[in-house]
């Protein structure tokens, strides 16, 4: 112990000795550790961190995968369940004390304060079991939580606020507690606040604002609530475990009942029997550790941590190379007074136990001040990632185990650059080294750094031409032929009008809405939506008329929305055959449908003409009820998978109602109705448009709200936050790797003149020209240059390959990112070289002679 301290006191002298020394290696380190500390700081909060909720270890999911948000079919790995599957299941399940069952979608309310507020503001909610917040083990900050008592359907509606909205929204106010809000223009009273950082039971940007009891989806959804819909799973599942109880053979047992529920109790048509039995075996029920919560931003954002966790590991390489060869050079400055040490008495152990203090010290104040990278740079992430969010429960700043993370990488990246150094001081000859260096000494630490430079090339080329092809992948993604057009297009996000509107009180509604909105001056046309564009995907298996009937299959479903007559051509898609939607497909005409290329490349022959076709959904018996009178070129429309070939999509009437027999086609019927999008062809800036159309809506109806206005632009930039995230923080990363390489090159190639100074006078005084001293330097310098860049491109072809699967029209040897990487190096190392070649011809040959 002694030892150390002496030698940490030792390693502080000289730190203080050499400043410029010690502010380079420590920036260098603080660099490589920090960017390696941000994005474990991310990794721990998305995957490893616990729920805030008492003892998550005995909470556990039934069921696994993150799909959302209602699911009609036979799912495989089933992760979403209908109310009476829950119950079923969990009557099966006595290894759970309580469990819960809550909604795996978000949608928003229009919200408003009884005898407060005038027009509602939407806020997100999530249904819940009355168990909800008791098998989390979590208790109100203010007034209640929900008992079992609250999740009858004779109970009184109740609701319980997120303390966020609590104080953000409504000023801490405590009298909130007791009082009455309408939702959706029915009275709910708030029987208490959430506790302060709780968020939900996943982990996810926007949280739930509001909770309401299960047994109250009828009333607020009315006949498109899927409380009583037994095919449709759109709840996820959480239990509690017993003291002592095991989940061993719940899965198997679970796998059981789910199977025979999907036999004799699904509701499934019995068209679909046959292929649902045919699928049986793969139906299976996970149970799984539930302590972090639904794991879906894991899902979503798992694999971009990992590029960057690797990313950010070749820069801490880098770091740890570029500092390595700093100790090594300061290692033969130093030579001398290590020679004494050893003539008198100096054990190797001793001198490798000063080196190793040294460098881990060193590191240790470097992994400080990475901290400080460390929440910038993640802070910087999470803004690139989640942009739109108004609020993400993700906080950068360093847990204890992200602080134990930091200091354990601290340490092993000390030993790392240290350990060369340290070796090689053992290694010093005390005759050889006392006899002076400028003339006969060998250096044996030239190879060690060469070989550093030549990593440090390596490594950078890599990054910058992985980043380069993230880069290039994104620009693709975003600057693809989207089939619509872009410029002037405005979308606005806006809650559905109440369930407790009629059909024709909808129709007049919308009839309303559209003259006020194509009243709006500076607005040239205007179309309503089910949904946006690239916002939400409503899907259905089809049913061609005259067609066998179409198995349960990936393949036999398309995607769909209703609008409004103008809503095609206001968007910009083109009509390829046939014609688009006029007046006179309304409620008194036969239903009628327009749809893209996929889908007749999907469901017709190439000899069939399309036009005066007709389809349906989900059941044979419904084959006739569209007749196809258009076909659009495909476009992009759905939310997801936009690196993928445009879906099966068609679009329906607004002003159209089919008048199904079967409950099940009834409620999707009647749902579908309900805008949630308006699409608006202006060069307005959605600043502009907000006061506007916020007046519109609160006159036409207080509970209308609107969640959003974006340029179609910012929506397709929306749906690339996370690709954008990563290659701008990649990019920042081979950014710092090249700037690293090229300071590695500048100090080796200064030590290299400064060691070879009598070299040069000589050379120069025999003749030698400045062209002649400076070609010599820089050949030196760009050999190395050259070698990591033969090592490293096609390291860097294997790098893509590894990412190929996060490209969009981007190959794993794309020859522009390799030639970016490669030139980027050439130029960052011509000019890290040329100052020294230029100090090494400026060299006066008879003071160069004179040095000892």
């Amino acid at each position: 112990m002694k030892n150390l301290l002496n030698n940490l006191r030792y390693a502080m002298r000289q730190f203080r000795l050499s400043p410029v020394f010690t502010a380079a290696a420590v920036l260098t380190l603080a660099l490589g550790i920090g960017g390696t500390t941000a994005i474990f700081t991310l990794i721990h909060a998305v995957m490893l961190r616990s729920l805030p909720v008492s003892d998550p270890g005995r909470l556990y999911r039934v069921g696994d995968g993150d799909d959302c948000c209602v699911e009609g079919g036979p799912q495989d790995q089933w992760g979403m369940f209908s109310y009476a599957l829950y119950e079923r299941l969990k009557t099966e399940a006595p290894e759970f004390e309580e469990v819960t069952a809550f909604q795996a979608g978000r949608w928003r309310l229009g919200v408003r304060r009884e005898g407060a507020e005038s027009i509602a503001r939407p806020l997100r909610s999530e249904y819940v079991t009355g168990s909800y917040f008791h098998v989390l083990g979590v208790s109100a900050f203010g007034g209640r939580v929900f008992t079992s008592e609250d999740d009858k359907p004779s109970a009184a509606p109740v609701a319980v606020l997120s303390h966020r909205v609590w104080q953000t929204t409504y000023a801490s106010d405590p009298s909130v507690v007791g009082s009455t809000f309408m939702l959706e223009g029915h009275p709910f009273t708030i029987v208490g606040v959430a506790p302060a950082g709780f968020f939900g039971e996943t982990l996810e940007s926007d949280p739930p604002d509001i909770w309401i009891p299960l047994q109250q989806d009828p009333m607020l959804d009315a006949d498109g609530g899927l409380l009583h819909q037994s095919i449709s799973a759109w709840l996820r599942m959480i239990g509690r475990l017993r003291p002592g109880a095991s989940i061993d053979g719940m899965a198997p047992r679970l796998t059981g009942v789910l199977r025979q529920w999907m036999q004799n109790d699904s509701g499934y048509p019995a068209i679909w029997m046959p292929d649902v039995i045919r699928m049986l075996p793969k139906q299976t029920v996970a149970v799984v550790p539930a302590g972090a919560g639904v794991a879906v931003m894991k899902e979503e954002y798992g694999r971009s941590l990992q590029i960057l966790l690797s990313v950010c590991g070749l820069v801490l390489l880098i770091a740890c190379a570029n500092v390595a060869n700093l100790l090594l050079a300061r290692g033969v400055a130093r030579r001398g007074q290590t020679a004494v040490r050893v003539a008198l008495g100096a054990t190797p152990g001793q001198i490798v136990g000063q080196a190793l203090a040294e460098s881990v010290l060193l590191a240790l104040i470097g992994g400080v001040v990475g901290l400080v990278v460390a929440v910038a740079a993640a802070r910087l992430l999470l803004t690139l990632a989640f942009h739109s969010s108004h609020f993400l429960p993700i906080s950068t700043l360093p847990s204890p185990v992200v602080l134990a993370f930091a200091f354990g990488l601290a340490v092993v990246t000390g030993v790392i650059f240290g350990a060369a150094p340290a070796w090689l001081a053992t290694r010093t000859n005390p005759a050889e080294a006392l006899r002076g260096s400028g003339r006969g000494t060998r250096d044996r630490s030239s190879f060690a750094r060469k070989a550093l430079l030549v990593v440090q090339a390596t490594l950078s080329v890599v990054l910058v031409a992985g980043s380069t092809m993230l880069a290039r992948s994104l620009n693709k993604l975003e600057h693809q032929n989207f089939g619509f057009q872009v410029q002037g297009r405005v979308e606005v996000d806006m809650n559905s009008p109440p369930t407790s509107y009629s059909q024709e009180k909808l129709a007049a509604l919308y009839r309303q809405l559209e003259e006020h909105l194509d009243a709006i001056p500076g607005v040239q046309g205007s179309g309503m939506a089910m949904y946006n564009p690239l916002t939400d995907n409503w899907g259905e298996l089809i049913m061609v008329a005259g067609h066998p009937a179409s198995k349960l299959n990936g393949e036999s479903g398309a995607s769909w929305d209703r609008v409004s007559t103008n809503f095609l051509q206001n968007w910009g898609v083109s009509i390829v055959k046939g014609r688009y939607f006029t007046p006179a497909d309304n409620e008194t005409t036969a239903p009628v449908a327009i749809v893209n290329e996929s889908f007749v490349k999907r469901f017709f022959k190439s000899d069939e003409d399309p036009l005066a076709q007709h389809f349906g959904l989900d059941v044979p018996e419904y084959a006739g009820t569209f007749s196809i009178v258009g076909v659009v070129r495909d476009a992009k429309f759905a939310g997801f998978a936009l690196d993928r070939p445009a879906r099966p999509m068609f679009y329906v009437p607004l002003a159209q109602t089919v008048d199904y027999h079967d409950s099940v086609m009834k409620k999707l019927e009647m749902r579908s109705h309900f805008i949630g999008g308006i699409m608006l062809v202006t060069n307005m800036s959605p600043g502009a448009l907000e006061p506007q159309l916020t007046r519109i809506m609160g006159e036409l109806d207080p509970n209308l709200t609107i969640n959003s206005i974006r340029t179609m632009k910012q929506q397709i930039e929306l749906s690339f936050d996370q690709e954008r995230a990563v290659a701008s923080l990649a990019g920042l990363f081979g950014i710092v790797a090249l700037l690293l390489a090229a300071i590695g090159l500048y100090g080796v190639t200064a030590y290299t003149v400064a060691q070879r100074t009598n070299e040069i006078g000589i050379r120069m005084a025999l003749g030698a020209d400045r062209g002649n001293v400076m070609q010599m330097v820089l050949r030196g310098a760009f050999k190395r240059v050259v070698i990591g860049l033969i090592l490293g491109l096609p390291l860097a072809v294997g790098a893509g390959r590894l990412i190929s699967s996060e490209l969009y029209g981007v190959s794993s040897w794309d020859p522009l990112a390799l030639s970016i990487a490669a030139g980027a190096l050439a130029i960052c190392s011509f000019f890290a070289a040329i100052i020294p070649a230029n100090r090494a011809a400026s060299i006066s040959p008879m003071n160069a002679l004179r040095i000892d």
